[in-house]
């Protein structure tokens, strides 16, 4: 099977944003809220049975094929264990405004709670960061109890929420991972490549402002007292931040770059690309994504032409390959224990 190039899979939301999406893929910027682009989605937003699935030429859908012969898109031992789950979803997100706080429960919460196999930990790689002072609000900085918390939620109390939170600087090419359960959001200006698990469960903490009904729509269903006992409420520490957050000034030489810390490989896996001037890929199904200049993705079973705001999907059964050119690419992986 020969790798895919994934065209845009933009989707609207109650946020705005966008334009910085459109700018790195080439198309027109047509809908103030399409903060998020969902590269080789299998996924489905939360509620929805279509809305979010990557739609391949031909017309079906990412999630189909991969039904019907997941070996070929994942390997042998990865779909003897999983089907055709790849355990990984890829995103683009443009904060066009500050997010709202919130959460994503983990495991164990959405298996008793929402029958998900799956959370949501995610991590973020940093594009772009615009403004006087782009950063990011990643957890407590002081422990909470539950009544402090769900009083912040009803009050709608916005202003003790942030001030509750680390805020955490951010320039292009850091890389934060963000554990189910920790309290974060994303400032305005933000641009990223999100890395996460295949679920889209989130908790609201915030919502006035926004075009959606929090009190309705932010807790799954499940009731504020039930979602959030899913909430880290514990302190994140700045040893915990700096682990977390890991500070990239970038010299560019070419290479692999690990980018996130040893407690992400549980859930994803991500490495920054520069070849030099190939670099091999080992076989494994991965998704790509071209952050800047030109080059190809040559595998045994075929060639791609890569170039900036490309995303491709590289199966299994594409074999052994490598990168070759003037490349800076974002390679993205499921967890090798779930492999």
């Amino acid at each position: 099977m020969r790798p895919l190039a994934l065209g845009p899979n933009l989707l609207h939301r109650f946020y705005r944003g966008g334009a910085r999406i459109a700018e790195l893929r080439g198309i027109p910027h047509e809908d103030e809220r399409s903060p998020e682009d969902w590269v080789g989605s299998v996924t489905t937003a939360f509620g929805s049975r279509e809305e979010g699935l990557t739609r391949l030429d031909g017309g079906g859908t990412l999630a189909q094929a991969m039904a019907a012969d997941p070996e070929a898109f994942l390997g042998p031992d990865r779909a003897a264990r999983h089907g055709p789950d790849p355990g990984l979803l890829v995103k683009l997100l443009d904060a066009g405004e500050r997010l709202p706080v919130h959460f994503h429960p983990g495991r164990a919460f959405a298996r008793e709670h929402l029958r998900s196999p799956h959370g949501k930990s995610e991590a973020w790689f940093v594009v772009g960061a615009e403004g006087e002072d782009p950063a990011v609000n990643l957890g407590l900085r002081e422990q909470v109890d539950m009544a402090t918390l769900a009083g912040w939620v009803e009050r709608q109390d916005t202003e003790a929420m942030l001030a509750a939170l680390n805020r955490v600087p951010v320039s292009p090419g850091d890389a934060i991972f963000v554990p189910a359960g920790v309290l974060h959001a994303i400032g305005e200006g933000v641009f990223i490549v999100e890395v996460q698990e295949p679920s889209d469960l989130s908790v609201l903490l915030e919502w006035q402002g926004f075009e959606i009904d929090g009190r309705l729509e932010g807790h799954l269903g499940l009731g504020f007292d039930t979602a959030l006992v899913a909430a880290d409420r514990s302190a994140l520490a700045p040893r915990d931040v700096e682990r977390l957050a890991a500070r990239r000034e970038g010299d560019g030489r070419p290479g692999v770059e690990r980018l996130l810390p040893p407690e992400a490989d549980a859930f994803f896996r991500a490495e920054r690309i520069r070849p030099s001037p190939t670099s091999p890929l080992p076989q494994e199904f991965s998704i790509l994504v071209v952050l800047e200049g030109a080059g190809r993705l040559v595998t045994e079973s075929g060639e791609l032409e890569l170039r900036r705001g490309r995303t491709a999907l590289v199966p299994y059964s594409a074999g052994m390959g490598q990168l070759e050119g003037e490349l800076d690419v974002l390679r993205c992986l499921p967890s090798e224990a779930s492999a």
